[in-house]
């Protein structure tokens, strides 16, 4: 876990990173089995202040049934949800390879003391977490405060240890400057994010084609400086097949087709699953009717 000043030197932020023009990716027809992948990648979310206990259940026991009901969809890659609800997806989830996503560390706003967010982690993962996704301090990386962001984000890395992947959430679109949203992504992965992350969300504008060639880019280059290969997470509005495969095709163009597994690659997102479902039974023409599973 090299301090960030060390790797901004060595990954330094270019402005060819930040551009994305209309030819830089070519954005496939949906197929049946291109949409099945992109499904493959979700991280199916509810962070909703009107959550209970029988909403997520519900939503866990869909995921359950996802592949009886709908067997040409493939299967979700995780649920993300608030940690109080973390024993219910523990409980009901009964799907095998979909990961218990907790959003911690003072989640979406991360203003709140580090004790309390590495303490927020533990009993997350104490209670069956196996992913944490965390804002970055945005505050101290707009006040230039990289070392102690850093820090923080270190602290919950080392909490964590090897019991769990940890998901550092940018939050991009309120950083709003390229070389900001580069300098977080290498800040984060500095500290040891397994994945870095556009959004929470929960502000606006959230995931962009821009912030996510920036970050793109720069988890390329951190991979052929340290090896390490970080995975990449767009969330926030991303809600129909078109945008998830332009997201999809600029992690491609960036870090190659290894990149699209589950492992590396991930989305967040709450109504992108219903529209993929609708998507892929209009393509099979068993049915022109919106699909609304979830």
């Amino acid at each position: 876990m090299e301090k960030p000043e060390v790797l901004l030197q060595q990954i330094p932020y270019r402005e060819e990173d930040a551009r994305v023009p209309e030819d830089y990716v070519v954005v496939p027809e949906p197929s049946a089995d291109t949409l099945r992948r992109i499904m493959g990648n979700i991280d199916l979310t509810t962070l909703d202040v009107k959550d209970t206990d029988e909403k997520v259940a519900d939503m866990c026991r869909k995921v359950n049934d996802l592949p009886v009901r709908y067997p040409e969809a493939g299967q979700v890659a995780g649920v993300c949800v608030y940690p109080v609800f973390i024993p219910v997806v523990r409980d009901t989830l009964k799907a095998k390879g979909v990961q218990i996503v907790s959003v911690s560390g003072g989640f979406p706003a991360a203003q709140t003391y580090r004790e309390v967010k590495v303490q927020e982690t533990e009993l997350a993962l104490a209670h069956g977490a196996t992913e944490i996704d965390i804002v970055i301090p945005v505050g101290k990386i707009l006040a230039g405060k990289i070392n102690e962001a850093w820090e923080e984000v270190r602290a919950i890395r080392e909490v964590i240890g090897s019991r769990g992947h940890l998901k550092v959430i940018l939050e991009s679109g309120v950083l709003d400057d390229p070389a900001m949203v580069h300098k977080a992504a290498v800040t984060a992965m500095a500290a040891g994010a397994d994945f870095i992350k556009t959004s929470t969300g929960k502000v606006s504008p959230a995931a962009r084609p821009q912030d996510m060639r920036i970050m793109a880019a720069a988890v390329r280059r951190f991979y052929e400086i340290t090896g390490k290969k970080v995975g990449i997470k767009p969330a926030g509005g991303i809600a129909i097949a078109e945008d998830a495969l332009l997201y999809a095709g600029i992690v491609e163009k960036e870090l190659g087709e290894e990149w699209l597994s589950p492992r590396l690659f991930r989305i967040g997102a709450s109504r992108l699953a219903n529209n993929l479902l609708t998507a892929i039974y209009s393509l099979k023409q068993e049915t022109t009717e919106k699909i609304s599973y979830f």
